[in-house]
Formats: structure tokens, sequence, C-alpha cells
């Protein structure tokens, strides 16, 4: 049992010593050392780096630790992962706040790094509940902890078999109101929203892992918002009646998202 009261599955979030050795790797090359070099001297945004928090094809999370002693999340951009370099201009291609793409694959994972970095910026600006991002460089990104004493905050897709209808409901409700927030405020659509992009913290809900949110003026705006619509409510259907509100609430984003366009 973590320290914030939901399970999580330990045996899956295990970092084996085979793994360790490909992270090292794969993570600390010349070039990411300098950008956490350069965060912890420099900018003193990081103190600590420790433990693995989570892993995946475009980036590893870090727990760590700022000079007041706070926990911090510190996301690395992978540099050499063939998959992510087939996948990430799509996301960029087409949004007017990047009128260029980076011709070198390093440069554009910078680029995605502060794109993150920028889209946690407008929407917490927006009022939208997501971690604070505290500094970027590089492939590196620093930003606020969800979770305590180095447990991670469980993800939707791992707290829900616990939760209640009603407060399943609230916490539906809580990214209703968010996506409201992230769409209309911020201009912004997530482009890959889902129960694995959500945390549930301090009796919140919380949208994580923003790099790829895209303005609402992208060509494809409209269809990543009815496809993160369709995440969310697949998801929550199967535990609560959601229908009404996913009608109201699709309405109400594209038409929001067409006045912006």
């Amino acid at each position: 049992m973590s320290p914030h009261g939901i399970r999580v599955d330990r045996e899956k979030s295990k970092v084996k010593d085979e793994d360790v050795v490909k992270t090292v790797d794969e993570v600390f090359d010349a070039f990411t050392n300098y950008h956490l070099y350069r965060l912890r001297n420099s900018l003193k945004a990081l103190k600590e780096l420790r433990g693995s928090i989570s892993g995946g094809k475009e980036a590893k999370v870090f727990w760590g630790r700022g000079w007041r002693g706070e926990e911090l999340a510190v996301k690395i951009y992978l540099t050499s992962s063939a998959e992510f370099r087939k996948s990430i201009k799509d996301y960029i291609a087409g949004d007017p706040r990047f009128p260029s793409i980076p011709p070198k694959f390093r440069d554009l994972v910078y680029l995605w790094a502060r794109k993150e970095f920028g889209n946690l910026e407008a929407m917490r600006v927006a009022g939208v509940s997501v971690p604070e991002p505290k500094a970027v460089s590089g492939n590196v990104l620093v930003m606020q902890f969800l979770g305590e004493n180095g447990y991670r905050a469980p993800l939707l897709a791992e707290a829900y078999k616990e939760l209640e209808p009603e407060q399943l409901r609230s916490f539906l409700q809580m990214i209703v109101d968010d996506l409201r927030r992230m769409v209309c405020r911020a201009g912004l659509v997530h482009g890959d929203l889902s129960e694995y992009n959500v945390m549930i913290w301090d009796g919140r809900a919380w949208i994580i892992d923003v790099a790829q949110a895209v303005s609402v003026r992208h060509a494809k705006a409209r269809e990543l918002l009815e496809r993160d619509l369709d995440n969310l409510f697949r998801f929550f259907s199967r535990s609560v009646d959601a229908s009404a509100l996913e009608g109201e609430l699709r309405r109400y984003l594209v038409t929001c998202l067409e006045r912006q366009a």
C-alpha cells in the first residue's frame, strides 16, 4: 500500500537490473548529463536525481529532490528512440506555434521538451490541474512530483477499481471542467487523453503527459479532440452513466474550438 492509500502493483513498476543498464545507455549520454548538470548548478532547479518512476518508448521519468528538499519529477526524453522519431513530427507539423521543424532529431527532441513545458505553463494559467513545470534544459524537464516520499500517485487506470461510482463521477466532472479550461482558455487539445494520462492525487484528477498537446488551430485539432473524448467516455462508461454529460461537453468544446480556429 502506498502513502496515498491506493494500491499500486510494485512488480510492474519495479526496475530490473538488466533494465538499469539499458536505461543508463539510453538516457544518460553526454548531452543529457550536460543538461542535468546545468539544471543543478546553473538553474538550481534540481539537487538530486534518484530512482526511476516510470519509463516508456519516448521518455523515462525519475524521482528527484530540489534544493529546498521538495520532491520533483524529472522527465528525460530519449534522443535515440526510432519509434519516437517517427511519431513526434505529427504533433508539431501544422501547429502554428512552430512554423519550422528542426532537421536534426536531437534538436527536435529539445523542441519537444520545451513544448511540454510551454503546454504545462499555459494549462496551469488557464486553471487546468497539471503538474507545475519548474525548468527545462535540452531533453530534460523538471516538474512537480505527484505523490509522496518517492511513491508516485496512481494512474486513473490503476485506481478506478477501488473507487465508488460517486467518486468516479466526481473525478469525471473534474476532468470535464479541466477540458473546458484547456480548450477554451488555454487554446490547447491534449491529443492523447486516456485513463493512463490522468493521475489521482490529493483528492483531484491531474492531467499529465501533455507534450503532444496541440493548438486549437492545428489542422488535426478537431480529430484529436474527438479522439480524446472518445477515450474518456469509453473508460468512464464502464462504471457510470455519463451519456448526458458527454453530449453536452462535445457540443461545447467543438463550438469553442471552432470559434478559436
